[in-house]
């Protein structure tokens, strides 16, 4: 595919260029809805549950039990055990890990506790484990209801089947971790389809006894056929990250083309750069991991070429952060933020709530989303850390809609510095949240909103 073969409604989107690698092509009219933070993701997606009239199939990496949708309507395994109930087809595909690469969080790996577990339950959907390369996660976290039918409907995003994932919109002090998710219907939700339909068919698990719950394992999914009807005017690409060697079907995407996933997916890393190279006025990045050098590199290029770059990350970041900031190995991921933070246009941030009387307690920011010069945004779960961008089977959906963008950026905004900027302009924007965040360090105790500046230099110190 070239930049030719591709056709925006509008030229104001298409100086963003797509992932020109990759399994699914750019499709137009999509109807699209970011969905902030854990509570109202989860409640969209228990009300596209209850909405199902046929099948709803997801993709786990991390899951924990204390896990629950909101409003009382139950665990994970209580709200699809219902869904089954009500006769439709329910399917999950869980990460397993490897050896190497236990520990990093709660899965559902499918140890005869788990398996004795859903036995008591009586649950009867289906499931099937999936590992992936040597350390790496299966870390994809999607959704798929009705595949393959005129409700056919996606969501896409990064955060976690976890209690600590969740928050409550409106308590601002119950946040929990701060992340997103996507919903998609339209032509681009085919492709979110067709990925569950790749890994399902070859679950490295399935012919494992103890790789399979409600099946034995031999029957594969057919792959779709067409692409859902328009459903808005949004233009979506769905992208990925996909180890090589690890799928070997390379069957065609409807209306797209067959690509040799038995090479691998890059994609994602793809689009990341060409959407920094390609911005003119702003950048907008909120990222449980620092960026990786050849991503600081554009982005460093893109200041000097006068872009304004605001990064948020967690202020208090994981144990293994703070080792690597003392591992002279991994010194290059620090000296390229500390290399940003020399230009008066960068802003390295968190965001944190108030504690008590004189104390606040940072936020955890686990999202993975980008948005450029107000016309273009990616939402997904892949993480700008090499593990992401190197081995992690991930997913993301990058999105051209100028009006979904700046709402997107106006809410992120309200939320982070509890101001309005529905009347500015994306650079006048992001220049009150340098200047709200570097207020907020300097006087703590005239705070306002939840976001403050960080010095990248003491970064994880």
């Amino acid at each position: 595919m070239t930049q030719s073969d591709i056709a925006f409604p509008l030229e104001a989107e298409a100086h963003v260029p797509p992932a020109l690698t990759g399994s699914y092509p750019v499709r137009s009219g999509n109807l699209v809805r970011p969905l902030i933070d854990g509570v109202p993701t989860f409640q969209r997606i228990g009300e596209a549950i209850e909405a199902a009239r046929h099948s709803v199939w997801l993709t786990v990496a991390f899951f924990a039990p204390d896990f629950a949708f909101p409003d009382g309507a139950g665990s994970l395994l209580d709200v699809l055990d219902r869904t089954v109930a009500r006769g439709l087809d329910v399917r999950i595909l869980f990460w397993r890990p490897n050896p190497e690469s236990s520990g990093y969080g709660h899965t559902f790996p499918g140890s005869q506790a788990n398996r004795d577990m859903l036995r008591v339950r009586g649950s009867t959907f289906l499931a099937r484990w999936d590992r992936a390369h040597a350390a790496f996660l299966q870390h994809q976290k999607s959704w798929v209801i009705d595949a393959g039918h005129p409700t056919e409907t996606v969501f896409v995003g990064g955060i976690n089947l976890t209690a600590q994932a969740l928050g409550s919109p409106g308590h601002r002090e119950r946040m929990g971790r701060h992340d997103l998710y996507v919903e998609v219907t339209g032509p681009s939700a085919t492709d979110v389809h067709h990925n569950f339909v790749q890994r399902w068919n070859e679950a490295s698990e399935r012919e494992q006894a103890d790789g399979v719950w409600g099946h034995d394992g031999t029957a594969s999914l057919p792959f779709p056929s067409r692409a859902s009807d328009p459903k808005g005017t949004s233009v979506v690409q769905i992208q990925r990250m996909v180890h090589s060697g690890r799928y070997t079907d390379s069957h065609a995407t409807p209306g797209g083309r067959r690509n040799d996933i038995s090479a691998g997916e890059k994609s994602i890393l793809e689009q990341y750069e060409r959407a920094i190279e390609a911005a003119t006025s702003t950048i907008y990045i909120e990222n449980q991991a620092l960026p990786i050098p050849r991503i600081a590199l554009r982005l460093e290029d893109a200041l000097k070429r006068g872009v304004d770059v605001v990064l948020l990350v967690p202020a208090n970041p994981e144990d293994h952060v703070r080792a690597a900031r003392v591992d002279p190995a991994r010194a290059a991921v620090f000296d390229g933020v500390e290399a940003l933070g020399r230009y008066e246009n960068f802003m390295l941030a968190g965001i944190a709530v108030p504690g008590g009387p004189g104390v606040r307690n940072a936020i955890y920011v686990h999202a993975k989303i980008m948005l450029v010069d107000d016309v273009w945004a990616t939402i997904g779960s892949c993480n700008l850390h090499a593990n992401s961008l190197s081995g992690h089977t991930e997913m993301n959906a990058a999105i051209w809609d100028p009006g979904i963008v700046r709402g997107l950026r106006c809410q992120l905004l309200a939320e982070h510095l509890d101001q309005d900027t529905t009347s500015l302009d994306d650079r006048a924007a992001f220049r009150l949240y340098r200047q709200v965040a570097d207020r907020n360090r300097r006087r703590p105790d005239s705070w306002q909103g939840l976001a403050f500046a960080l010095t990248p230099s003491d970064y994880a110190r």
